[in-house]
């Protein structure tokens, strides 16, 4: 193999006869990439393709499986299937003589623990901001939810799991008036809102989400004894019913990637490569705040050695600063049947360098199944002309294994058993509840001393040891006192025992990293 061949993914083959090899530096992989074009047009395999060439290059790569076709990684392709002439073909008329068929090291991953290892975070790691993205709150009940992650960070109260939250919420609703001066207005109704939407995201299942074990990242980021790197799979058919969750999850992968791996400059090739397929979905009725946020860590993520390639139906799916750092680009066939598609197949087709052969515009609209227009970075990081490309075929199985594969590739997993049993741990809602339950005693103590004090010190204090014509109304007044300070004793002690504890400052501090969830300083 050449020796510039060793540092780059063949993509495919392009020119007038398609042997033309079309390739992707890694020393410019992780400056980000966009896969576009419409359904059916073949998207699904240039992103096997892609993992499959990272992989090769000892190149970790995360993606999620949407219509679950992309498992077959893990099993070699075969001169038993029906497309083993035409792949045969293809492989020969682009000049790909090094086409093997091979499987790839992965590991499964699922939000809901039925189709890999489950995958969690916690509360407190996923922050106010995209916490609120992901229940899709106003900007009222956002700030509602900051003044709880407020409180939890600033006294050391462990947001772990959703039960967490919603006992703080509680307390945050029953003591409103004791924390509004300091906080600001904290409305019962929007709280309401906020455990009704909670409610709903257990119902979809979304509270799998939540708890420990937490993923740790270094599990992404494997090599196995081959050098391959490991190809993570996160199963995502089920997560699409939750279009917001499935989202927010990612960006949440996202961000923890950003804020804990540290600077490494301009690697000879990425650390990671991250595909975020249906990447509209992140963009949709996402606030600006939210969205230059993510602008801003897809421009700083880099220097973290770290790949972004987004899969969509059309660029103008993805917000225009962000489309303009996505420099290694394969598009695939737009169908242009309206005035708004042929304005997006327009505006599509001025983002590439021109070829000078063909009309970049008529190419996108014409090329078939497998074929794409693309752009790949070259020296000094100058976006290449483009051109059409036949994409070359994969190595591993095209379409799903079956499930049985699945569980054995499960159970071979070099992170079998870590994830699999749930942890309950001491956190917010044990110690809320403890709280609670010591405010509950001393209470009860004080009206038990109350009910045991002499009967004189009692007469002293209902103004019994009046007499005259006023004796009855005195003591008819004085009873309602006893009643009214006992019922008040139990409720300031319950109140003042846990605002004593929240009022008081204990140091344990937690610093938010730029998307709001917890930045891990060491």
């Amino acid at each position: 193999m050449a020796t510039d061949q060793l540092d780059t993914i063949f993509i495919g083959g392009g020119g007038v006869d398609y042997t033309d090899p079309q390739r992707l530096k890694l020393k410019y992989a992780n400056r980000h990439g966009l896969i576009a074009g419409a359904t059916g047009t073949g998207k699904t395999v240039t992103l096997q393709i892609l993992a499959e060439g990272f992989s090769k290059a000892g190149v970790p790569v995360f993606l999620s499986d949407v219509k679950g076709d992309l498992s077959g990684l893990a099993a070699s392709g075969s001169e038993a299937f029906k497309l083993h002439e035409s792949f045969t073909s293809r492989a020969q008329k682009i000049g790909f003589t090094e086409y093997d068929y091979r499987a790839f090291p992965v590991t499964f991953w699922d939000v809901f623990g039925e189709q890999g290892h489950p995958v969690r975070t916690t509360v407190a790691e996923m922050g106010p901001l995209l916490l609120s993205r992901m229940l899709e709150l106003s900007e009222a009940q956002e700030g509602i939810l900051n003044i709880a992650f407020r409180l939890a960070d600033e006294e050391g109260l462990p947001l772990l799991d959703l039960k967490d939250l919603q006992a703080l919420l509680v307390w945050l609703g029953e003591n409103a008036g004791k924390l509004t001066l300091r906080y600001g207005t904290v409305s019962s109704q929007s709280i309401g809102v906020i455990q009704r939407r909670l409610l709903v995201l257990e119902n979809q299942g979304g509270a799998g989400i939540f708890g420990e074990p937490a993923l740790a990242l270094s599990d992404l980021m494997k090599v196995n004894e081959a050098g391959d790197g490991q190809v993570n799979i996160l199963a995502a058919d089920k997560l699409m019913g939750a279009p917001t969750l499935y989202a927010t999850f990612l960006l949440w992968l996202l961000s923890e990637l950003f804020e804990e791996l540290p600077e490494v400059g301009d690697p000879d090739k990425p650390k990671l490569v991250f595909f975020f397929d249906e990447a509209h979905l992140l963009f949709d009725d996402a606030s600006k705040a939210l969205v230059d946020k993510v602008e801003q860590v897809a421009r700083l993520i880099r220097s973290k050695g770290v790949g972004v390639y987004f899969i969509t139906q059309s660029p103008d799916d993805v917000p225009e600063d962000i489309l303009g750092q996505l420099g290694n680009r394969v598009q695939h066939a737009l169908r242009a049947f309206t005035a708004k598609d042929r304005k997006a197949l327009r505006l599509a087709a001025e983002t590439y360098r021109d070829n000078p052969r063909f009309s970049t515009e008529d190419v996108i609209r014409e090329v078939g199944v497998g074929e794409a227009v693309t752009s790949m970075l070259e020296k000094k990081g100058i976006p290449g002309i483009v051109e059409r490309t036949l994409i070359r075929p994969p190595s591993s199985q095209l379409g799903p294994i079956t499930k049985e594969k699945r569980a054995e590739v499960i159970a071979g997993s070099p992170v079998a058993g870590k994830y699999e049993t749930l942890l309950d741990r001491h956190s917010a809602y044990e110690i809320l509840a403890a709280r609670a339950e010591e405010a509950a005693k001393a209470a009860e103590q004080i009206e038990n001393e109350l009910e045991d004090a002499p009967a004189i010190e009692r007469e002293y204090k209902t103004a019994r040891r009046y007499h005259g014509s006023r004796v009855g109304r005195s003591s008819a007044r004085s009873t309602r006192a006893t009643s009214n300070r006992t019922t008040k004793s139990f409720g300031e002690a319950m109140t003042n025992a846990v605002i004593k504890e929240l009022n008081g400052t204990t140091g344990r501090r937690i610093v938010r990293g730029i998307l709001g969830g917890i930045f891990k300083g060491r």
